[in-house]
């Protein structure tokens, strides 16, 4: 029996963090034993905010490695580059003929891109759910891991695939739906600036690739308050969120000394601090020292991009001769 597909794909602007892992990656690795699954990086997305080569060649690098190193399999899974599969540009090009200006305009992640680089809204940031739709659609998928910033776009993406069968009285695409964990699979991980969830954008993100004192630096400057003045009470969201780390990657009982000692008003932020420090860096070594051995073998990085570039381009064309076929693409003489 076919297993049912699942895409997911990461944009190679910046490092990958605990937020990333315990929100994703982690979810990826279990994925894989029971889904086709396809991860790649999306370099064309990149390329809305203008990267120069040298940045983007090393932030694909960069993600590939930590791909491997916390575990997602080539063997496995499907793990590509977006720009070795040229048949999703061909079909991002077929798939824009029949998208409407109106309803790209309202997509909220447009809006809140043309507001936060008002001198560069490019067409590609307009047609971006377009490309997502080429992405998860090509490899006729099933399910979609995706965040609520995504939401909209797998529904445009849903929207297109139902479009495109529509209009060419097929079934060609399979409509995605999102990929629902179960509830104690569905971690957020806080930032560490008092609010908010992490994300490379905010500047509240540790990273796989930080160093122990990086580490250390980033968690000693986590926002807290001035410490609970009565029994018992109930701790403000920057405090909770050094909890709610702690959680994540500390033992039980670490967490339970520092509980009781907030709800007696005997807390010593400091103390705490360094506890959860100590124990993000004992999680994030080993994962460390595997990304630096893997990005020095570039061999090795050349060899799953290469297999992994083979078989998304096998899925892709096959999907991409039915589309033609459909479409009236065909040898005339």
């Amino acid at each position: 029996m076919n297993k049912p597909t699942v895409v997911s794909g990461i944009r190679p602007t910046g490092y990958l963090h605990l937020g990333n892992y315990f929100g994703a990656v982690r979810n990826f690795l279990r994925m894989q034993e029971d889904y086709n699954c396809y991860f790649f990086i999306a370099d064309i997305h990149s390329l809305t905010t203008h990267p120069t080569p040298e940045n983007l060649q090393s932030g694909v690098k960069q993600v590939l490695a930590e791909y491997l190193a916390c575990g997602i399999d080539p063997e496995k899974s499907t793990i590509f580059i977006q720009s070795d599969v040229p048949e999703i540009n061909e079909l991002y090009t077929i798939l824009n003929m029949n998208a409407y200006l109106g309803e790209l305009e309202r997509t909220t992640s447009f809006k809140d891109k043309a507001r936060q680089q008002p001198e560069n809204v490019n067409a590609g940031l307009l047609t971006y759910p377009v490309l997502m739709a080429a992405d998860i659609i090509i490899h006729k998928a099933h399910f979609v891991p995706v965040g609520k910033d995504q939401e909209q776009n797998l529904e445009m993406a849903r929207k297109f695939a139902k479009r495109f069968n529509r209009m060419y009285k097929s079934k060609v695409f399979p409509i995605p739906k999102p990929f629902t964990f179960d509830g104690a699979d569905l971690v957020k991980v806080p930032g560490l600036d008092g609010s908010g969830k992490m994300g490379k954008s905010e500047g509240n993100a540790i990273n796989l690739f930080d160093t122990e004192k990086e580490i250390r630096k980033k968690v000693m400057r986590a926002v807290t308050d001035a410490g609970p003045t009565e029994m018992n009470s109930t701790k403000p969201e920057p405090v909770q969120n050094l909890f709610t780390l702690m959680d994540i990657v500390s033992d039980p009982e670490v967490v339970k000394q520092f509980d009781e000692a907030y709800a007696k008003c005997e807390i010593r932020y400091g103390d705490m601090k360094k506890q959860l420090a100590e124990d993000i860096v004992a999680f994030t070594s080993p994962i460390r020292s595997r990304i630096i051995e893997i990005l020095e073998d570039d061999a090795y990085l050349a060899k799953v991009a290469k297999m992994g570039a083979e078989k998304a381009r096998e899925s892709a064309a096959e999907t991409l001769k039915e589309v033609k076929q459909l479409v009236g693409f065909k040898k005339l003489f």
